[in-house]
This record gives structure tokens, sequence and C-alpha cells, in this order.
């Protein structure tokens, strides 16, 4: 891991839980990072897509996928997603974007703009060219109002979870499932 990994990869049982969701289908990672979504993934799922920006985050994310011995379960990609995701196809985006580093916390209300590289509603509109079947992992003081507008940008409105995510007992994130994930 670098040191931005350390902060910004999504705790084991919580990655574990989202992947249990995808059991059995083909899921992006749209902003891999070191991979710890994309490797539960690749535990659970049919097939796996990681795409990262960052050539240095793929090599990581390579290197621990083959730790766990799940290497050959996940096509890794070193690319922008907006420029791959028209050439995209599969069950599930899976999007858990920067939230811009541990400060984020001093934010009362995290609202969807703030999400990088680019705003939360693109973000959103861009998966929905892959499929209506979303996750969005966010920040646990996201504001909830604008994440639920979301699912009203399909025609018709997609079905909508919305998820707490603790780890021993502390509040980490919220997870939030759009269209058919799992049941939902």
């Amino acid at each position: 891991m670098d040191e931005e990994g350390w902060y910004s990869v999504t705790p084991e049982e919580i990655a574990i839980r989202h992947a249990e969701k995808c059991r059995g289908r083909t899921v992006i990672d749209c902003f891999a990072g070191v991979g710890g979504n994309a490797i539960q993934f690749a535990r659970m799922c049919y097939y796996v897509v990681a795409i990262d920006i960052d050539p240095q985050k793929v090599a990581l994310a390579l290197h621990n996928a083959k730790i766990y011995g799940v290497e050959d379960c996940i096509d890794f990609i070193s690319g922008d997603f907006f420029q791959l995701a028209p050439s995209l196809k599969a069950d599930i985006v899976y999007i858990s974007p920067p939230w811009g580093g541990p400060s984020y916390k001093n934010i009362q209300n995290f609202t969807l703009d703030l999400l990088k590289p680019k705003d939360g509603y693109s973000l959103f509109q861009v998966a929905q060219v892959i499929t209506p079947n979303i996750i969005m992992f966010l920040p646990r003081n996201i504001d909830l109002n604008q994440v639920e507008e979301l699912s009203w940008l399909s025609s018709p409105p997609l079905e909508i979870e919305i998820e707490k995510n603790y780890v021993d007992g502390n509040f980490k994130g919220i997870t939030v499932y759009f269209g058919q994930i799992n049941g939902i």
C-alpha cells in the first residue's frame, strides 16, 4: 500500500459485504485504488474489471490480488474511467470515488459536488451508460437527500437501498445500492 491507500481503502469487512451482494456477477470497480474491493469481488463474483487512473495504484492492486490468490479473476486497467465507460459492459458498477482525503470528516454536510474526480451526479450518469445496477460507497456525512435524487435520474426511477456501514461499532461510511442488486 502507499500512503493514500492506507486511508482510502475500503475496510475489508465492508468490502466483503459489498461483494456478497454481487455474488456471481460481473463487476466494474471504477476507482480501484490498491484493490481492496476488487479483491473481495473477485473472491465472490464471476468477473471483475478494476480501473484506476494511477498506474502505480494498479500495480499495487495487482500485487495485493496476488497475495489473495485472485489475480486471474481480475482484469486491471490503468486508465480514465470516464473515457473507458462507453466501451465497458458489466452487471454492476461499483463507485467508491475519492472523498478528498481524511479532511472529509470536517465537513458537516458532504455534498455530491465534493466527490472527485467529478461530482457525484456526473459519476452516476456515466455509470448508467454501463448498467442501472450501481453501488456507491460514500462518506458517512454525505447528504442523503442528494443521494436519493440520483435514483430519479433514471426513467423509471431506480430502486434504492441505503446501508450504514460500521466496523467495530464505528460508523465508517454509507453504501447505496441502486437498481437490481441482490434482489432490491
